[in-house]
């Protein structure tokens, strides 16, 4: 699916739309005063049903999504979303394990935020999240080609892989371009979360290893033996020096 930005972000409002989306109504105060107070506005749902009509009728720029409501939760409401819509989502809840979080990312969401969470945190991915997305691409048409086997299409934010172009996520081409731009180079781990995702992020080493799995999984011949990007362990990554002779 095309993740392009959502129509707001791109038209460069100065006060982006926020859907809460909760079926506690003190959550939805308490994020909804925190974020008006930042400037941002604020719509709301409190089910699955009500998250997905609101985000085909008003089109915001970020969703923050409950993920434990009842009947549809925020998995499946996810799901949904992402067969209609590219607007970030960020998910709330009150699990914090690797395997809810990978869940979440493995369906489309763009982070993840554990409740209970401060009224600095919240604001803070929002905008964080926002930035990645508002990113300006490099030179509109060019297309590097690493090798025979791999190119890269920044105009499209595609990799070209044998042939064939594979769509990847802002985040994944964010990271791509890191890690190409430094080729040859280890980039260490903090530097890159806060490079791809932000400073706010430069702990989050379990993002970083999703994510070049995520991009090993598209690009490597053989993932479990990459062939581009190398892991340097317990410092970083490595993008083959294909400008070598």
């Amino acid at each position: 699916m095309n993740r392009s930005l959502p129509s707001s972000v791109s038209s460069q409002d100065s006060h982006p739309l926020v859907l809460v989306v909760d079926d506690e109504p003190r959550i939805i105060r308490f994020v909804r005063i925190n974020l008006e107070m930042e400037g941002f506005r604020v719509i709301e749902a409190s089910n699955g049903v009500e998250a997905v009509a609101m985000v085909r009728e008003k089109m915001p720029d970020i969703a923050l999504l409950d993920v434990m409501m009842p009947e549809m939760d925020g998995f499946e409401t996810l799901r949904t979303i992402r067969e209609v819509s590219s607007v970030p989502v960020i998910m709330l809840t009150v699990r914090s394990s690797e395997e809810d979080k990978v869940r979440g990312l493995d369906l489309g969401a763009d982070d993840y935020i554990t409740k209970p969470f401060s009224p600095r945190e919240l604001v803070s991915r929002v905008r964080a999240v926002l930035r990645r997305f508002q990113a300006v691409l490099p030179t509109e048409g060019s297309v590097l080609t690493i090798d025979e086997h791999l190119a890269i299409d920044y105009n499209t934010a595609e990799v070209i892989v044998s042939g064939e172009r594979v769509k990847l996520r802002p985040t994944e081409f964010r990271l791509l371009r890191h890690l190409v731009e430094n080729a040859g180079w280890t980039v260490p781990h903090a530097t890159l979360l806060s490079k791809v995702w932000g400073y706010e992020y430069k702990d989050e080493v379990s993002y970083l290893r999703l994510y070049v799995n995520y991009l090993r999984k598209k690009i490597e011949p053989d993932p479990a033996n990459p062939r581009y990007i190398l892991t340097e362990r317990g410092m970083g990554y490595r993008f083959v020096d294909f400008r070598s002779p």
